[in-house]
């Protein structure tokens, strides 16, 4: 776990993340409880083993859905801390100002030598009734959809890797 300073320094980071119009609509819920997270955790490998794999499923849901299903699926990876994104329900660009808001809080985390994951599952299960309960219990309002999440901790070998990812996307054309 991380000192909570590390934590607040990262959501701070988020909060300054530029948004549409200057909104900042994007609302931060920080779990660090663990019974929290794994009554959470239990919600969501629930939810996504009674999910069919269909064709042309996105690789990254099918891969939880296959792993819900063999049991044991633990969606945040066990870190200490999971920050759950939201914003308003129809506002157009609520993915793209959570999207920033993540992005600043992984760079504060790897400036603070901390890890930082971004977390996709829960949007996945925005409608989901038991998983939205839940986050409803810990303040997600009714009026808002999941956008997106990000898990912190301290790594293993004490600061994150480094080293650059092989790209093989993302292409740029000059015009």
């Amino acid at each position: 776990m991380p000192d909570r300073s590390l934590i607040e320094q990262v959501i701070e980071a988020g909060r300054h993340a530029p948004s549409g119009g200057n909104n900042q609509t994007t609302h931060l819920m920080v779990f660090t409880d663990p019974d929290k997270l794994q009554v959470l955790s239990g919600l969501v490998q629930t939810a996504f083993a009674g999910m069919e794999i269909t064709e042309g499923m996105y690789g990254s849901l099918k891969n939880s859905i296959q792993a819900s299903k063999k049991g044991g699926y633990v969606f945040y990876y066990g870190a200490p801390v999971l920050i759950v994104t939201a914003n308003k329900k129809g506002y157009g660009n609520a993915m793209a100002d959570s999207a920033c808001v993540l992005e600043n809080m992984m760079i504060a985390a790897s400036a603070l030598d901390l890890g930082a994951c971004w977390i996709n599952q829960l949007h996945w299960l925005d409608e989901e009734e038991s998983v939205r309960a839940y986050l409803e219990k810990a303040g997600l309002g009714e009026d808002e959809t999941i956008t997106g999440g990000l898990i912190l901790g301290i790594p293993e070998g004490g600061k994150p890797a480094r080293e650059p990812a092989l790209r093989k996307g993302n292409p740029v054309t000059w015009t």
